[in-house]
């Protein structure tokens, strides 16, 4: 009689994340929670994001998806999207519950028989749940949320209503954080938050970003880089440009949150920068430090958004030097003050945000031309693609490499994804 095969082990909780670097994070925090506190093999949680009308529909796609793959599944639905409107989210086929943004990294929220309970007023939180994460589900790097919320209200923006007011981590936990995602092998950790320039005026003693980056690397000598998300041009403080004059494991690349290069425009927005603070910004970090690279978000086609307009938005990528675009076709939010001034069609949003991405690639591209020739420390993502301290994607072309470890590479030339390289 032959033996019977083994049982197949159960299937993962799977978590299917749309949106930003801190829902990536907390992926991987409701992740860990939802394993630990026993929900069902097959359970799917979906990480909503709010910031466009398209990401919502990829959610909501995502959803119906998982259900017809798998009616059985127990679906469960969390982020932005589903905070501002658990309704709707609810009434998607095979959803089980809906959890609130309060709610989420809280670990009795993932009791397989807990009683669906209401989603709380985020606007009325306080505090920011932390979750220590030692492990990113195929990722290379590691991410530390620093800071939650957002007191600003730019007027096409929703996420404040979905992640409610700014909410900082105190240092403490994230140097434990940290420490602990070293020790799980981790060599680049990114501090990642909604407006993490904004890190906290509401913790004792009022420590700013700079500070907590500070004492950060000084209590985790072991970390070899850091890197940090978006960043609030008028919000860097003192400290913070210390570190990117003298700090080496702070990484040489910015990425800014702009969203315009119109004076108008971005009063319009309600943003807190004009044009001349993005160009001094830039103009200041290369002065400390020359190698440095940016990014930066702009939105295209913004209402009352004129060609003129357009064009001071592609002039900056010009003048700044900006070789990472995140790029998004303006999307009405409702409730907000910006989907209630005159709109521009659809089509002229998307042919300007097209333009702007191409504007994008050929500042990217130049900025690659001008490594080759150059060795680069790489961190690998996978046995031949990393990024270079620089955020430069590179892809090695001779030679093999651990995924995690970083490596000395040599860059041989360019190719539309980035670099070429060999060992050095």
């Amino acid at each position: 009689m032959s033996e019977s095969a083994p049982a197949a082990p159960p299937a993962p909780v799977e978590v299917l994340t749309f949106g930003c670097r801190l829902n990536t994070y907390e992926s991987e925090a409701m992740r860990d929670l939802a394993t630990r506190a026993g929900q069902p093999a097959g359970t799917v949680v979906v990480n909503t994001c709010a910031v466009t009308a398209e990401a919502e529909r990829q959610a909501r796609q995502a959803i119906r998806r998982a259900h017809r793959d798998n009616p059985q599944a127990r679906i469960l639905v969390t982020g932005c999207a589903a905070q501002i409107a658990p309704e709707r989210w609810a009434a998607l086929p095979g959803v089980a519950r809906v959890i609130g943004n309060a709610e989420k990294l809280k670990p009795e929220s993932w009791t397989p028989g807990a009683a669906p309970a209401p989603v709380s007023d985020i606007m009325a939180a306080r505090e920011t749940a932390a979750h220590l994460v030692t492990e990113f589900a195929g990722r290379a790097r590691a991410f530390v949320q620093v800071q939650q919320g957002c007191d600003h209200r730019c007027t096409f923006c929703v996420i404040p209503y979905g992640r409610g007011p700014s909410r900082s981590v105190p240092i403490g936990a994230v140097v434990e954080q940290t420490r602990a995602l070293v020790a799980a092998g981790y060599n680049e950790v990114v501090l990642t938050g909604v407006d993490i320039t904004s890190y906290g005026p509401d913790l004792p003693g009022r420590p700013g970003l700079g500070q907590l980056c500070r004492r950060l690397l000084a209590l985790v000598p072991e970390l070899p880089r850091l890197r940090l998300s978006s960043l609030d041009v008028v919000e860097m403080d003192e400290d913070l440009w210390r570190l990117v004059a003298e700090e080496p494991r702070l990484m040489p690349h910015l990425h800014l949150s702009l969203q315009h290069g119109a004076d108008l425009i971005l009063k319009r927005m309600k943003r807190r920068h004009l044009r001349a603070d993005a160009l001094a910004c830039v103009r200041r970090a290369r002065a400390l430090r020359p190698e440095i690279a940016f990014g930066a978000d702009f939105i295209a086609g913004f209402p009352t958004e004129t060609e003129a307009h357009f064009a001071e938005t592609l002039s900056l990528v010009e003048e700044a030097g900006l070789s990472f675009l995140h790029v998004f076709p303006y999307s009405e939010r409702p409730g907000t003050p910006a989907a209630r001034m005159p709109a521009l069609p659809v089509a002229v949003r998307r042919e300007r945000a097209s333009r702007l991405r191409a504007a994008g690639q050929e500042a990217a591209r130049r900025l690659y031309e001008g490594r080759v020739g150059r060795e680069e420390t790489v961190l690998l993502e996978r046995e031949d693609r990393g990024h270079t301290e620089q955020f430069v994607p590179l892809r090695l072309v001779r030679g093999a490499a651990r995924p995690g470890e970083l490596r000395r590479l040599r860059v041989l030339g360019v190719e539309n994804e980035g670099l070429l390289a060999e060992a050095a």
